[in-house]
């Protein structure tokens, strides 16, 4: 456990809350987990320290006015992280977490809009009393979600099962992670987060806890479609090479296909039917066609390697910290 907890066996849990232009949602969402909290505090379920802390990801609204706001109002329950600019959700997210590491024992993300619901973190906190040090929140069906979005996220999950990208099925990034696991996700250092694929490669004991997802309250998605197709880009190119190696395979087939075309060729060249300055043409085409999509197969295979190895840009800066310590009024 935190310094903050070495006096109590009660862990104590920081709420990690990314938000990207929540003026709307905000005035919701803060209110509801802060009494959660004190209703676990009154349960005996976490320390009398735990706390909310939500991270403002370059809102061009009045998000970060509203959280300042609030970090004054709850001074022992609510802190505050402002980001120099819009860093994108997961990077936001790992701003959180990274920041707040040493503050707390366990800590619970969850997205602002309050989508996911909120009922199951005492559930989380049970299993984690229990020993589990990762906790997924894993929807029960997508009733609420349009055809489209349901078929494009489940299509997802298989392709990335199919290219043996170890992810929770139906799980997006509502879950309760062990002071030890953020520890251990401090040591990756890529650039390109995709935390849904960086927690089962981590290990440790975890379990699932599972809910319906409700509809959005306020304000619009933050996630509309091409963000979502970028998203799930992004996932993949992060956790396999295997696009890459579709590409060396399909150069091996354009191959064997030309050397079958050669062959075909050349039957009319013996029976005196051929076509003139046809097979110097085509079967050349086909044969370096394949032959340079082997080598650039094999050299996407180095260059995805590489790939991984050299993302070395800050993730996220932050600009101000609210209330990182006791009485604090930065």
């Amino acid at each position: 456990m935190s310094e903050l907890s070495k006096s109590s066996v009660l862990p104590i849990l920081a709420i990690i809350v990314p938000c990207y232009n929540e003026e709307e949602m905000f005035p919701t969402t803060c209110p509801v987990l802060v009494e959660l909290l004190n209703g676990l505090v009154t349960k005996g379920k976490v320390h009398q320290d735990s706390f909310v802390c939500f991270v403002n990801d370059g809102s061009r609204d009045r998000t970060w006015e509203l959280i300042y706001t609030a970090c004054n109002k709850h001074p022992t329950r609510v802190k505050g992280i402002k980001l120099a600019t819009n860093f994108g959700h997961q990077n936001a997210l790992m701003a959180g977490m990274m920041t707040m590491r040493d503050a707390c024992d366990c800590m619970i993300s969850i997205d602002a809009d309050l989508q996911d619901d909120i009922a199951v973190i005492e559930t989380m906190v049970d299993k984690h009393h229990e020993g589990f040090k990762v906790v997924y929140g894993v929807r029960n069906k997508r009733n609420t979600d349009s055809f489209f979005k349901r078929f494009t996220a489940q299509a997802f999950y298989r392709l990335m099962h199919r290219m043996k990208v170890k992810t929770v099925y139906n799980h997006a990034d509502f879950r309760l992670i062990d002071k030890v696991v953020v520890e251990k996700l401090a040591m990756f250092g890529e650039v390109n987060l995709f935390l849904r694929g960086m927690f089962p490669i981590i290990g440790f004991t975890s379990t699932e806890v599972y809910y319906d997802r409700k509809e959005r309250l306020a304000g619009e998605t933050k996630y509309p479609l091409g963000k979502m197709l970028n998203f799930a880009w992004d996932g993949i190119t992060s956790f396999s090479t295997y696009p890459l190696r579709l590409i060396f395979l399909m150069g091996v087939f354009i191959f064997i296909l030309s050397i079958a075309l050669t062959i075909w060729a050349f039957v009319p060249v013996f029976s005196g039917k051929a076509i003139l300055g046809w097979a110097s043409t085509v079967i050349p085409i086909f044969v370096f066609a394949g032959l340079q999509m082997i080598s650039i197969g094999l050299i996407g295979e180095y260059v995805g390697k590489i790939y991984k190895e050299v993302k070395a840009r800050p993730r996220f800066i932050i600009e101000t910290i609210k209330n990182s310590k006791p009485n604090d009024n930065e």
